[in-house]
C-alpha cells in the first residue's frame, strides 16, 4: 500500500495519474489494490478522502478537455471505480457530486459527473473538427462526417449508462444521490426553452442531450411492448414531493391559481423507482433533445438571415474599390460574417447527426409511446387502455391530474414524432404507431382537454407528414393505419372538422396564416383517407346527427374558398397588367421601372401561396359538396355559395377572364382549364337540390346563362371533355334559365310585398320569421342563421345572440302564408277566367 494514504491531500493527488493507465500496466491501481484500500475505509476515512481526492481531480482535469483530446482514459478510470460498490458510494458522498446552488451554465464542469457528460462533437472545436470548411463539402462527405461522430458518441454514451447504472445498483442512498443530480441537471436549465436562448446561462446542448440518452436507457427495462407496468408509474408522483420542478411550467389546462391548488393537496407515502425515472426522462426530454431540436430550427433561420446580409454586403463592394482603408474594413466584416457561417454550419451538421442516431429515437420513440398510454389511460380514469378501447369524446369532467400536468408532457410527444416524421420517418413501423394516431384523433375530437392551439395544430402536423409517401411505403408511414384501424374511421374526419372549425381562431396575432397553413394540413390528410368509403358513410350520418357542427364547416370552408380565391385571381389581373406594362419598359423612367418590377415579383408570391391554397381548398369543396349535398344546400348556407361558384365562374370565363391570362402559369400552380373544371364538378355535385338551382338563378350580380356557355366550350375545346361528360353540365345550365323564368313570374305574382314581411337585412319575402329577444327586431330564420355564423351577436343592437334564444313569429308567419295563398289563389282565378279552351 503506498504511503500516501494516511497524509493530507495534496494540491494535486499524486493516485489520479495511476487512475488513468491500465490496470494491467504496473503503473496502474489493480483489483488488489482497490479492494485493500476498500478494506480501510472503515478504520482510515483518509483512505477513502484519499481515493475519492483522486476521482475529484480527474472531473477537474476532465472539465478542461474536449472530444478532440484524450479523454477515453478518464472515463475508464471512473467507469472502473463505480463497479467497486463502497467506492460508488463513497463517490456520492464527495462534495463536488451534488453542491449547491450551482448555475446552469457552470453544472457540467462544477459537479463531479458533468465534465464525464459535458463530452460530447457538439463540443467547441469539435464540430469544426469534424466539418471543416463546410461551405465546401458534398453531401456524401457529410454523412460521413455524421456516422463517425454517432459511432463515437455512441460508445461514450454507453460507457456513461455503465456509470450510472453501477451508482444506482450501489444502494438506496446511491441511487437517491444520482436520481438528485439528475433533477439538478433538468431544473436549474428552465431557460434552454426560452423563446431565444442566451448560450452563456444554459448547460450545452451536448451535455443535456447525454443526460437525456442516459435517462432514457434507464426507462428500457419497463418499456415492454404490452405496456404491462405503465401502472407503476404513480399519477400522485407530481403531490408527493417531486424532485422534477413543474411550478413555473405552463399546464395542460390549468391556470396557475387551480394549479397551485391542485399541489398543495400533498400526498403520502414514497415514490417508487419507475416513476421518478419517468418523470426525469420526460423532463430531460424537453430541456434536451427537444430543445437542442428546437435550436436547430432556430439555427436553420439564422443562418439564412446571415447569407441574405452577405449578398446584401457584396453589391455595396464596388463602393470601397477605390479606398483601400475602407475596403479593408469591409473584407474584415464580410470574413467575420463568413466565420459565423462556418462556424454555424459546423455545428449544425453536429448537432444533426447527434439527433439523426436511429438506435437513439427509436428508443426515445418507444418512451413516448409510453408516455402516450399513460396520458390516455389518466383522461378516462379506471379504464384499462390500451386493452380496452377509448371511447370518444372524452368525458366532459376532466380529471385535475391531467389538468395541471405541465404542457411540455405532450409537447414532448409532439414535438418527438414531428421531428422523427420529417426527418427519419423509416424508422417508424405500422406496429408502433396505433397509440400514436389514438393520441392525435383524441385531443383533436375532445379539444377542449389541452389549452394550446399550437399543441392541437401539432397534431394534425403528425399526421399530415405520417401519409406523406416515403421511401416504399406510396400512403406514407400512417396511410394504411389511418384507413384501417377501427378507432381512426370512427372518429378522425370528425375530429379533423373540428380542428378546421377551431383554428379560425387561435388568439396569436399570425392566426390568419397560421388557420390556412393548418388546414391545408387537414386537407392533405382528408385526401388520403378519402378512398375508404368507410368515412363517407359516417360523414353523411353525423351530419344529420350534428347539424349546427356541419354547418359551421360549411361556413368556413365557404369562407375559405371565397377568399383564396378571389386573391388568386386578382393577383393574376396584376401580373397580367404589370407584365404587360413591362413589355415597353425600355422607355420607362429608372424608378418607375424598378417599382413595377417589385409589384410584379410581390403579385408572383401571391399569386404562387394563394394558388397552392386555392386548389386545395377548391378540392375539398368538391368532395364535400359530393358527399354532403344537404350540408351544403341549407337555406343559411345555399345563396352564399350560388353567389361565389357564380362570381368565380364569372371572373374565369366572362368578360374579365382574359385578364387571367400570364406569362408561365405553371409556375404558380395555376391550371385554368382544371380550376374550371373543378369548379363545374361543383356546380353538378348539387345538380339535384331545388334550393341549389334557385340560388343559382337569385343571384342578380353574377348570374349569366352566358357564361355556362362559354364554360361548355372550353370544356370541350381545351379540356377534351366528351358530349357525354359535359352533358349534366348542359343540363343544369337548363335548369337554372327554367328557374330563373319561374322565380321572376313567382314575383310577379305576389305583387307589392307589404314591408313587415321584408326581411330586414335581405329585403326579401320571410319564410320563418322569428323575434330576436333582445332588439325585438323580426328576421328571417335562415338570414339570423346565416349571420350568427360569422357573428355571434345581434346585428341590430350587437348583443350577444345564439340561435337557441329567438323566438317563432308564428302570428307573422300565419300572415305571410295567407298573403301568399291569396296571391296563389287569384292567379289560379285569373287563369280560370282566361281559360276559353273547351271543357
Amino acid at each position: 500500500m503506498p504511503d500516501m494514504f494516511g497524509r493530507d491531500p495534496p494540491q494535486s493527488n499524486p493516485l489520479t495519474p495511476h487512475l488513468l493507465v491500465d490496470q494491467e500496466d504496473d503503473r496502474g491501481v489493480c483489483h488488489e489494490f482497490l479492494t485493500e484500500a476498500i478494506s480501510r475505509f472503515p478504520e482510515d476515512e483518509t483512505v477513502q478522502g484519499a481515493l475519492i481526492g483522486a476521482v475529484e481531480e480527474l472531473s477537474r482535469q476532465l472539465a478542461k478537455m474536449t472530444m478532440n483530446d484524450n479523454y477515453k482514459p478518464y472515463i475508464l478510470a471512473l467507469r472502473n471505480l463505480v463497479r467497486y460498490p463502497p467506492v460508488a458510494n463513497a463517490i456520492v458522498q464527495s462534495p463536488l457530486f451534488l453542491p449547491n446552488n450551482v448555475p446552469a451554465a457552470t453544472i457540467e464542469v462544477e459537479t463531479l459527473l458533468g465534465p464525464f457528460f459535458q463530452i460530447s462533437p457538439l463540443q467547441g472545436d469539435v464540430t469544426t473538427n469534424y466539418f471543416s470548411s463546410p461551405k465546401t463539402r458534398d453531401k456524401a462527405y457529410i454523412l460521413n462526417s455524421q456516422r463517425a461522430l454517432r459511432m463515437t458518441l455512441q460508445t461514450h454514451q454507453t460507457d456513461l449508462l455503465d456509470i450510472v447504472n453501477h451508482i444506482i445498483k450501489t444502494g438506496k442512498e446511491a441511487r437517491d444521490k444520482m436520481l438528485d443530480w439528475f433533477a439538478q441537471c433538468v431544473n436549474v436549465n428552465h431557460k434552454r426553452r426560452a423563446m431565444r436562448v442566451d448560450k452563456k446561462t444554459v448547460s450545452s446542448d451536448g451535455f443535456m442531450i447525454n443526460i437525456t440518452v442516459c435517462l432514457d436507457q434507464l426507462c428500457e427495462p419497463f418499456m415492454d411492448a404490452t405496456f404491462s407496468k405503465v401502472d407503476r408509474i404513480d399519477v400522485d408522483y407530481l403531490r408527493r414531493n417531486p424532485r422534477v420542478d413543474i411550478k413555473e411550467e405552463t399546464k395542460l389546462n390549468a391556470d396557475q391559481h387551480a394549479s397551485d391548488d391542485f399541489y398543495a393537496q400533498q400526498v403520502g407515502g414514497t415514490s417508487n423507482f419507475i416513476s421518478e425515472v419517468f418523470f426525469l426522462t420526460l423532463a430531460a426530454h424537453h430541456y434536451g433533445s427537444e430543445s437542442a431540436s428546437s435550436t436547430l430550427s432556430q439555427l436553420d433561420k439564422d443562418l439564412k438571415q446571415i447569407e441574405k446580409h452577405i449578398e446584401e454586403m457584396e453589391l455595396e463592394r464596388h463602393k470601397f474599390v477605390n479606398n483601400p482603408a475602407q475596403l479593408g474594413m469591409f473584407e474584415k466584416a464580410l470574413k467575420t460574417y463568413n466565420d459565423r457561417i462556418d462556424k454555424g454550419l459546423s455545428y449544425k451538421y453536429a448537432v444533426q447527426g447527434v439527433l439523426l442516431d436511429d438506435l437513439v429515437q427509436a428508443r426515445s420513440m418507444q418512451f413516448m409511446r409510453y408516455v402516450i398510454v399513460w396520458l390516455l389511460r389518466l383522461v378516462v380514469p379506471g379504464h384499462d387502455f390500451p386493452k380496452q378501447p377509448l371511447r370518444l369524446p372524452l368525458p366532459q369532467i376532466q380529471p385535475d391530474v391531467f389538468r395541471c400536468l405541465p404542457e411540455y408532457f405532450l409537447e414532448d410527444v409532439v414535438g418527438n414524432f414531428k421531428f422523427i416524421m420529417r426527418n427519419m420517418p423509416q424508422i417508424i413501423t405500422s406496429t408502433q404507431s396505433d397509440e400514436l394516431v389514438m393520441l392525435c384523433i383524441t385531443f383533436l375530437r375532445s379539444s377542449e382537454y389541452i389549452k394550446n392551439p399550437y399543441l392541437k395544430a401539432g397534431l394534425v402536423t403528425i399526421m399530415y407528414h405520417g401519409v406523406w409517401p416515403v421511401y416504399n411505403r406510396s400512403k406514407g408511414i400512417l396511410g394504411d393505419l389511418l384507413t384501417s384501424l377501427h378507432f381512426a374511421t370512427e372518429y378522425l374526419l370528425h375530429a379533423l372538422m373540428k380542428e378546421y372549425i377551431e383554428v379560425e381562431n387561435t388568439g396569436a396575432h399570425t392566426q390568419f396564416y397560421d388557420k390556412f397553413n393548418i388546414r391545408y394540413e387537414i386537407f392533405q390528410i382528408i385526401k388520403r383517407i378519402w378512398s375508404n368509403t368507410i368515412y363517407r358513410e359516417h360523414l353523411s350520418q353525423e351530419s344529420k346527427a350534428n347539424l349546427n357542427f356541419f354547418v359551421r364547416f360549411v361556413n368556413l370552408l365557404l369562407n375559405d374558398v371565397t377568399y383564396v380565391l378571389d386573391e388568386s385571381l386578382t393577383a393574376f389581373g396584376k401580373i397580367h397588367d404589370l407584365q404587360l406594362e413591362l413589355t415597353d419598359s425600355l422607355s420607362m423612367e429608372t424608378t418607375v421601372r424598378t417599382e413595377k418590377e417589385e409589384a410584379l415579383a410581390a403579385s408572383q408570391r401571391n399569386a404562387k401561396s394563394y394558388m397552392q391554397l386555392t386548389n386545395e381548398t377548391v378540392a375539398m369543396l368538391k368532395l364535400f359538396t359530393e358527399a354532403l349535398a344537404d350540408s351544403f344546400t341549407m337555406p343559411e348556407i345555399v345563396q352564399r355559395l350560388a353567389d361565389m361558384l357564380d362570381y368565380n365562374l364569372d371572373a374565369m370565363v366572362g368578360p374579365k377572364s382574359s385578364h387571367l391570362k400570364v406569362e408561365n402559369p405553371q409556375e404558380y400552380g395555376f391550371n385554368p382549364g382544371l380550376l374550371l373544371a373543378e369548379i363545374v364538378d361543383v356546380y353538378v355535385n348539387l345538380k339535384d337540390k331545388e334550393s341549389f338551382i334557385f340560388a343559382v338563378a337569385r343571384d342578380g350580380r353574377s348570374y349569366k346563362p352566358a357564361n355556362f356557355e362559354k364554360a361548355t366550350i372550353i370544356l370541350r375545346s381545351k379540356m377534351h371533355k366528351s358530349a357525354e361528360a359535359v352533358a349534366p353540365w348542359v343540363a343544369l345550365g337548363a335548369k337554372f334559365k327554367k328557374a330563373k323564368e319561374v322565380d321572376e313570374q313567382a314575383e310577379e305574382d305576389l305583387g307589392e310585398i307589404p314591408d313587415d314581411f321584408l326581411d330586414p337585412l335581405m329585403y326579401t319575402l320571410m319564410e320563418d320569421p322569428v323575434i330576436l329577444p333582445v332588439s325585438r327586431t323580426t328576421i328571417d330564420r335562415s338570414t339570423i342563421r346565416s349571420h350568427l355564423l360569422s357573428d355571434p351577436n345581434d346585428p341590430f343592437n350587437r348583443t350577444p345572440l345564439k340561435i337557441e334564444d329567438v323566438i317563432p313569429d308564428t302570428d307573422l308567419k300565419a300572415r305571410i302564408q295567407a298573403f301568399k295563398d291569396e296571391k296563389k289563389g287569384k292567379k289560379i282565378a285569373e287563369a280560370g277566367v282566361m281559360d276559353t279552351s273547351p271543357g
